[in-house]
């Protein structure tokens, strides 16, 4: 009788022995690499959503590189859409050089047409100043404070014209907000009534705008032409 009891109670202890190690072991599996299945956190998440590249349009004064960094980040149209311009129903195909028009209600729309032939004015754009520069004492003829001539390292605002110039073929399409425009070393994007082209070559860009016609990069004010309303450079 005492050595059956003995043999119980052994085997009792055993069992009681095992039980406490699973419970001592379900805890460790079930919570072994938490992380692994953890969700994706909200913040990643958000960050990787967002768009790349400058929303807003650079402000006086920014650096050329982030002037550029702006308008390669707009949405960028077929060029061949730009190469005419019309006048009065009349379509003339330009070529190589293009025309545009960015809208600028409620005043006139701002055009802009090229010249790669012209490297002092390769590119040309009349805008609805809303303070032009004042005709100069010594110019006669029609004054056209609005006038706007972009060689790359040079930029003229008003001059005398007695006749429409290049305009003379009309205006071409227009540049929707948002979109960029590709010409020769020239890169312009539009956005609501302004627009801003960079010249690759030299590194400085424009913004042609009814409120004012603003410089980046290396165009600094120098003294006008006897012709010109106001003209910056790069030369030092």
């Amino acid at each position: 009788m005492r050595l059956t009891g003995l043999v119980a109670v052994l085997l009792l202890v055993a069992g009681c022995s095992g039980a406490a190690k699973v419970e001592e072991s379900t805890p460790t599996s079930a919570g072994s690499s938490p992380s692994s299945t953890a969700p994706p956190s909200t913040s990643a998440t958000s960050t990787s959503a967002k768009p790349s590249g400058p929303l807003a349009p650079p402000a006086a004064g920014a650096a050329i590189a982030d002037v550029i960094a702006w308008i390669e980040a707009g949405k960028p149209v077929d060029a061949a859409e730009y190469h005419k311009a019309t006048r009065d129903g009349e379509v003339t195909d330009l070529i190589d050089d293009v025309a545009f028009t960015v809208a600028a209600a409620p005043r006139r729309a701002t055009t802009c047409i090229s010249d790669s032939g012209s490297p002092d004015s390769a590119l040309a754009c009349v805008v609805d100043l809303a303070n032009p520069p004042a005709q100069p004492a010594d110019i006669y003829g029609e004054w056209k404070g609005g006038w706007v001539d972009f060689g790359g390292n040079t930029l003229r605002v008003g001059s005398a014209h007695g006749d429409p110039g290049r305009f003379v073929h009309g205006d071409g399409a227009q540049l929707p907000d948002g979109s960029t425009l590709s010409f020769g070393d020239y890169r312009c994007r539009a956005d609501r009534v302004d627009l801003i082209c960079v010249n690759y070559a030299h590194r400085s860009a424009v913004l042609f705008s009814p409120a004012g016609i603003g410089t980046f990069g290396c165009l600094h004010p120098v003294p006008p032409a006897a012709d010109a309303g106001e003209q910056f450079s790069c030369a030092s």
